[in-house]
């Protein structure tokens, strides 16, 4: 039996033999996407709570404030408050995540033309909370003070066709390319599934070398693998089967966020296909590597975790490259997530061709061949020190807990 198969076989056997490493390639992935699939499910926050702090009385004017801001689909008004202590407090225990203060004698300072403001007092921390509120509470007043301007407008005879060009005499025209409707789930279920597979693919592949090292198998698993071809073979048939597992798993979920959520893929859903293949290769050669270099289970699962885990937060989703420090966005490009994420927002949003995305493609498929090689070299060494049983390496081969 070729290296390669007796790889594939022995590490199969090991998978189904021992539940944990089982459940994480199998449906501990799954179940994670799947969490996170429903936590973005509902596609853009609605109803956010907020409070209102009133000082005009009762006005007809600031009434009318109160109704538009109720009539929102994107705010809820919770509760009023009846100072700015009430409303510190209101914000400080996070039952609202903003308070619009109305002023005293808002509605008279609009009747005489003296013009009046409108403050939200608003949580900055949370920015998507706070993005939101901002728009929502501007579109609103904004409204408001056009009405205004236009019943004061009508009530000097100027004709109908005009009053709008008085108002806004210059228009802005946004025209939205890619996620026209600014959904959640487009934006970041799309982006955290791939992010989350590169973590659980990174772990694996320093967990399935790195437990060769600590129960000192590492002769047992390469036995018959003479030079490094046959090292590669086996360490090829070991990384097979996670490889399906994680690939199947995140795709199943990419599947399902485009064929059953309506986020239809505007260019290749095979090209994608490829990418998050080539992603997870790269991340179990990349934990594969880690642990044949340091031939210790324990440094390699943290080598993974600190690799892998803020990818997201670097590949340029959440917060641009280009306004990223020099030292930050060289990381950044060093990630293959990165680069993984601009070929999906390439192909599935922007329906950029194939021919765009092929130096990602390449590009990963060129780091997956370099991470196979070293962890090669790793294995060899590591077979090499098991069979003179030195000191040092018995140190290195420590149990891992």
């Amino acid at each position: 039996m070729s290296p390669f198969a007796a790889s594939l076989r022995r590490e199969w056997r090991l998978l189904r033999s021992r539940p944990r490493d089982w459940a994480m390639v199998s449906w501990v992935p799954l179940l994670a996407m799947a969490l996170m699939c429903w936590i973005f499910s509902a596609g853009q926050p609605q109803r956010l709570p907020i409070a209102v702090w009133n000082e005009d009385g009762a006005s007809p004017l600031s009434r009318q404030l109160v109704r538009m801001l109720e009539a929102t689909p994107g705010l809820q008004v919770r509760q009023a408050v009846l100072n700015r202590l009430e409303a510190a407090d209101a914000l400080q225990r996070m039952q609202v995540h903003g308070v619009v203060h109305i002023p005293p004698g808002f509605a008279r300072d609009v009747q005489r033309g003296a013009g009046a403001s409108v403050a939200l007092l608003h949580n900055a921390q949370l920015a998507t909370h706070s993005s939101l509120l901002q728009r929502d509470v501007r579109q609103v007043v904004g409204t408001l003070s056009a009405g205004v301007e236009m019943q004061a407008l009508a009530k000097r005879g100027t004709p109908a066709r005009a009053l709008q060009l008085r108002v806004e005499p210059i228009r802005t025209q946004l025209v939205a390319l890619f996620n026209v409707s600014t959904n959640y789930e487009q934006f970041l279920a799309t982006t955290l599934v791939p992010a989350l597979v590169h973590i659980l693919a990174m772990t694996a592949g320093a967990w399935s070398v790195g437990r060769e090292l600590r129960d000192r198998t590492l002769g047992q698993w390469l036995h018959g693998a003479g030079g490094a071809a046959a090292v590669l073979a086996a360490l090829l048939g070991k990384l097979l089967a996670p490889l399906a597992l994680l690939w199947a798993s995140a795709l199943a979920c990419l599947l399902y966020l485009s064929q059953l959520r309506g986020w239809a893929v505007a260019g290749s859903l095979a090209w994608i296909a490829l990418g998050l293949a080539l992603l997870v290769a790269v991340s179990l050669a990349a934990g594969a590597a880690l642990a044949g270099l340091t031939l210790s289970l324990r440094t390699a699962m943290s080598g993974a975790g600190l690799l892998s885990a803020p990818a997201f937060a670097f590949s340029g989703v959440g917060f641009p490259l280009l306004a990223m420090s020099g030292s930050a966005r060289t990381w950044a490009e060093a990630m293959p997530y990165t680069h993984y994420a601009r070929l999906q927002i390439e192909q599935w949003q922007m329906g950029a061709p194939p021919a765009q995305s092929l130096p990602v493609v390449a590009g990963l498929l060129l780091a997956t061949l370099a991470l196979l090689a070293l962890a090669t070299v790793g294995l060899l060494r590591g077979r090499s020190e098991e069979r003179r049983g030195g000191k040092e390496c018995r140190s290195r081969w420590a149990p891992y807990h």
